[in-house]
């Protein structure tokens, strides 16, 4: 395929796409069965087929990427008639793709087209997530500040936070305290709540916020009564956690923070190179 065949081709695959009222994006089958070479959607049916049982032996939901639906289909005269049609995901496409006709130049471009938008999409929800979990934490680290500052107005010193946190890190993780879970997580320096996955750090710092609220709100003072809110709110938490099926001692670890920042700031900085 030359140059301008190939420009062309993309820029058909991006005209054919449609996007739903809630943003989701979708391939007409019947659209893409002409853009692939395939005279008669009829002749198109074993590939789509094929690409189904792919996505089954994948073990992956046949049915959220291939949709059939009833379209109106124009047959000439003014009239029209519903025929059968598929709604696919990017990801149904590169499965048909992969088990379309290789002499098809269509089919060719298709594999290779549908294979870089699936991997750019991979890219863009890993860094979606990234930057969650990294909200996340300085979420947390922005609760924690609260309540050490609230706790040394009410008469406990660094020691007695520490104390104070780890204690509802044990409450919070069926009693395994901050530093069994660092064990477990082979930390052998640096913050637990860096290598936790999004969903504790998030418990945490529910519970966290828990304790601020009610420290200052009920005006707690001293070590003890304090301690007791914290292990009270991570236990009610964890107790959430427990009926959705989740315990936070048995998650595995996610990848340290402090790297996910020096990549994204990495990043950031080839893109800001690159501008100029």
């Amino acid at each position: 395929m030359d140059r301008q065949t190939i420009q062309s081709l993309k820029l058909t695959f991006d005209d054919i796409m449609h996007i739903t009222d809630d943003g989701v994006e979708y391939w007409s089958a019947r659209e893409l069965c002409k853009i692939l070479g395939y005279g008669e959607f009829n002749k198109f049916i074993p590939v789509i087929k094929k690409a189904m049982i792919s996505c089954e032996n994948s073990e992956i939901s046949v049915l959220n990427h291939f949709a059939e639906v009833g379209e109106m289909v124009p047959i000439g005269s003014g009239a029209a008639r519903k025929f059968k049609n598929y709604h696919l995901t990017r990801y149904a496409c590169y499965l048909i793709a992969q088990n379309g006709d290789p002499r098809k130049d269509e089919i060719a471009f298709a594999q290779s087209y549908f294979a870089v938008q699936t991997r750019k999409a991979e890219i863009i929800e890993q860094r979606l997530a990234e930057i969650n979990r990294l909200q996340l934490r300085d979420q947390l680290r922005t609760s924690e500040k609260r309540l050490s500052q609230n706790i040394y107005e009410r008469g406990v010193d660094e020691r007695g936070f520490g104390r104070i946190r780890s204690k509802g890190d044990a409450a919070l993780f069926g009693g395994k305290t901050t530093q069994d879970m660092k064990d477990t997580y082979g930390i052998k320096s640096g913050a637990l709540a860096d290598k936790l996955p999004a969903v504790t750090i998030a418990a945490k710092n529910l519970a966290t916020e828990m304790t601020n609220l009610n420290v200052e709100t009920k005006d707690l003072f001293g070590e003890t009564p304090i301690t007791s809110e914290h292990i009270q709110n991570n236990k009610s938490v964890r107790k959430m956690l427990g009926e959705r099926g989740i315990k936070p001692e048995e998650l595995p670890p996610g990848e340290d923070i402090k790297k996910i920042e020096r990549r994204l700031k990495s990043d950031e900085q080839k893109l800001a190179r690159q501008k100029k």
